[in-house]
């Protein structure tokens, strides 16, 4: 495969974050008992935003608990997480929040499909719904997406794929931060993981239905107030979304494809600010509350 190549002029460059609402019933989408001790995952299998109400209230699950699995070398930033929790305790009333890391070996694949990607999940998670406590599972990778298009530049920094499950591109978030004297790690890394997990809460009419209608026209699953961090562009593949759990023998695909000049932009925007990670709009934070959510 060849090596990425990014355009520069100035600080400008392009990258694309990658939302996924489909689902599968191969390999990495198993209904239950896999032998590990009759765990039922289910519930956890579902299509993006099918558990937005228990994410964003105590009703069914008052505790938290985010497995993150990362390649050797690849781990978020400390400040990342703290940031990421920070966003959670701002959007819903799970107060109890516990991360638990996962060091794994690299798969050693130049490219990651998502199908790739739930097997591994398959094989590597630990942490699913138990109780009153709800599991969602954040694999960070050491390898860029496949179907990333280097010769425009556009590459793929996360994806949702399950209600409960989503990838972070983390060397593809490095690569891209380096290129950037104002934007640095953190601030991808942060931006990424709160717009994914915004589908996971269900937004955009995502499984959160909207009080307004804000949802960009040529942009499905997206916001359409500037400033948004759930605004972006999209570029549609072929692929549908499917009702969970979808009984399909179909590799999991991404339902669209989100231009990250939009990401960039607000981020580029918000360094002179408190805050350089965009926050979600009134209208997203109303459809939240009218779900559940603080």
């Amino acid at each position: 495969m060849k090596k990425f190549f990014y355009p520069l002029l100035g600080i400008l460059f392009i990258f694309s974050l990658s939302c996924s609402n489909d689902n599968g019933d191969g390999p990495g989408s198993g209904t239950d008992d896999d032998g590990q001790g009759g765990v039922d995952k289910s519930a956890n299998l579902l299509t993006t935003g099918a558990s937005a109400n228990d994410i964003l209230s105590n009703t069914n699950f008052d505790k938290l608990q985010i497995q993150i699995a990362y390649v050797t070398g690849f781990r978020p930033t400390q400040q990342t997480i703290d940031n990421f929790q920070d966003y959670l305790r701002q959007h819903t009333f799970k107060e109890d929040i516990e991360i638990i890391y996962n060091e794994l070996p690299s798969p050693n694949e130049e490219t990651l499909t998502l199908q790739e990607i739930a097997n591994l999940e398959d094989e590597n998670r630990t942490a699913y719904n138990d109780g009153s406590t709800l599991a969602v599972y954040i694999y960070f990778a050491d390898a860029p997406a496949d179907g990333d298009d280097e010769d425009a530049s556009l590459v793929t920094l996360g994806a949702v794929y399950f209600n409960t499950s989503m990838v972070i591109y983390e060397q593809t978030i490095r690569e891209l931060a380096s290129r950037s004297l104002l934007i640095s790690v953190t601030d991808v890394e942060t931006a990424t993981l709160n717009h994914e997990f915004g589908h996971l809460f269900g937004l955009v009419n995502l499984g959160t239905i909207p009080v307004n209608d804000h949802e960009d026209p040529e942009s499905e699953n997206h916001c359409n107030v500037e400033g948004c961090l759930m605004r972006a562009e999209l570029q549609f593949s072929a692929s549908k979304i499917m009702s969970p759990i979808a009984k399909s023998t179909e590799e999991l695909k991404s339902a669209c494809s989100l231009s990250g000049n939009t990401v960039l932009n607000l981020l580029i925007q918000e360094v002179n600010k408190s805050a350089v990670v965009p926050d979600l709009d009134a209208e997203c934070v109303l459809d939240l509350q009218n779900n559940g959510g603080r």
